[in-house]
């Protein structure tokens, strides 16, 4: 098995970091890379060829891969397509010479012929005839190769060579294998122009990526409601995806077919509808959740009790900055919360000596931070071309910053992001662990316990809405079967009250 080229794996390893495909896949898409190099070294496709994609993948097949491998291979030569196609700027796109097509040798050709065509395997044949040629035409048909095979007969060779040709616009207009750049950049675009999370963005290209390899990247133009249907149905049987997976499938791709294809998406009918059920959200008790914060460590302890003292999301939790505190009016500011939405809470007077002795510790690090190689922490959208100080300016420091700075290789600074999500969320599971606690309690379920808890203390319904940022009350009204009720049986006037 061949090797990539160190900066081929650079540019192809980042390249698949900003397509949003998590960093733990990356060993699988470098996998089936150097299959397809090393398929294509072999049977002499040319790797920058989309039409080589076909035949890669049907090989694919003949080697009894499953469809999810098949899938996945066919992700990562598209994405490797894009890489090659967009280069370095002022670079002249060529292919790396380990990556070169083979030059045999008279007896090394002799025995690739003999190995892949039958109809060569005699040396002592000279000449192709009209039955040998088509016996290798209804082989490439077989295998399902879609370039078109000639064989010839070279002078100063004893034995015939086949020559594939490079299809020319003319000759090949394929209903399948298009690139997709375009469009997922127009993509990325609209949802850009829209203000749209990072989240949403990333699990609509997340989508768009999947639908591609479905389709076996038809040309986008040619892509009717079928193909929609078609997709959705597969989800729901065959994958059987839960309701709400495949309602985000279906919402990205009706955001690309009207907004980056311009077409209207019209009613679809026909498809099976992955039923949704009614979920009743786990709630913890005073004690379950004293007893887990028992067994956390810092700054985790103090992200949960934000988590529950101010009912937050995660990422509202991680997102904090020092600005967002007003302790002259003990409330905490939420900026940019679901739905780009602010809003404003109470500050729990408990955890107030822990959260000084948090803004005393975050006034150490920056004061090293300042004193070192330090750009300033990350800002969004803007923010950092309109105020270039803002980013080591003490106010947009985060609450919760990250332990060891970033590096960002395209200007060369290190930057400070702030507490990554999924060291929170191994350590709440840890701690969940280690009380015993027979319930399935995650991050959120702080917030379903804030909730509960304020209803169950007879709070109103709309006061809870707002201090949980919800746009709906149907979706604060799922926290009434949480609580049990405590309503009289008998019915009485409320003039007799």
């Amino acid at each position: 098995m061949l090797n990539i080229p160190s900066d081929l794996q650079r540019r192809y390893l980042a390249f698949l970091g900003r397509n949003g495909i998590p960093e733990r896949e990356n060993g699988f898409f470098l996998k089936w890379l150097r299959y397809y190099l090393d398929f294509c070294l072999k049977y002499c496709f040319s790797q920058e060829e989309k039409s080589s994609l076909t035949s890669f993948l049907g090989k694919l097949q003949e080697k009894k891969q499953t469809s999810t491998q098949v899938e996945q291979a066919s992700c990562a030569v598209t994405l490797f397509y894009e890489v090659v196609s967009k280069g370095n700027p002022g670079e002249q796109k060529e292919i790396p010479p380990v990556l070169a097509r083979k030059t045999f040798s008279s007896d090394s050709r002799k025995n690739v012929l003999a190995k892949e065509s039958p109809c060569f395997a005699n040396p002592a044949s000279s000449i192709v005839t009209a039955e040998h040629a088509h016996l290798q035409a209804s082989k490439c048909a077989r295998d399902g190769p879609i370039m078109e095979r000639k064989a010839t007969v070279n002078e100063n060779s004893p034995i015939p060579i086949v020559i594939v040709p490079s299809p020319t616009e003319e000759t090949r207009k394929p209903e399948t294998g298009a690139s997709w750049v375009k469009e997922f950049q127009g993509m990325e675009n609209e949802i850009q122009v829209r203000h749209y999370s990072k989240k949403t963005a990333n699990g609509y290209k997340f989508w768009l990526r999947k639908f591609q390899v479905f389709t076996k990247s038809k040309v986008p133009g040619s892509i009717s409601i079928g193909d929609i249907k078609e997709f959705l149905t597969f989800l729901t049987v065959k994958q059987q995806v839960a309701a709400s997976t495949q309602n985000q499938a279906f919402n990205a791709l009706l955001f690309f077919f009207r907004h980056v294809l311009g077409k209207e998406f019209g009613k679809v009918d026909g498809v099976v509808r992955a039923k949704r059920k009614n979920h009743i959200p786990v709630v913890l008790s005073r004690e379950e959740i004293e007893a887990i914060l028992a067994h956390l460590l810092p700054p985790n302890d103090l992200v949960v009790k934000f988590l529950y003292g101010c009912g937050l999301r995660l990422f509202e939790c991680l997102q904090l900055r020092v600005n967002c505190f007003n302790f002259s009016s003990h409330t905490l500011t939420v900026h940019d919360g679901k739905g780009k939405k602010d809003r404003t809470v109470p500050l729990p007077e408990k955890i107030l000596p822990e959260i000084k002795k948090q803004f005393g510790f975050l006034k150490e690090l920056h004061k090293r931070d300042i004193e070192g190689n330090y750009s300033g922490v990350f800002l969004v959208n803007s923010l950092g071309k309109k105020n270039p100080k803002a980013a080591k300016e003490f106010p947009w420091q985060w609450f919760f910053p990250a332990t060891n700075l970033t590096h960002v290789p395209e200007n060369g600074e290190s930057r400070r992001y702030h507490l990554h999500e999924a060291i929170v969320q191994r350590g709440i599971k840890e701690a969940v662990g280690k009380a015993r606690i027979c319930k399935r309690a995650s991050a959120h379920t702080f917030r379903h316990s804030f909730a509960s808890h304020l209803l169950r203390a007879n709070y109103d319904i709309r006061t809870i809405q707002e201090l949980l940022g919800h746009s709906d009350i149907k979706t604060t009204m799922i926290y009434t079967h949480t609580v049990k009720s405590i309503t009289k049986k008998e019915v009485r006037s409320p003039l007799d009250f």
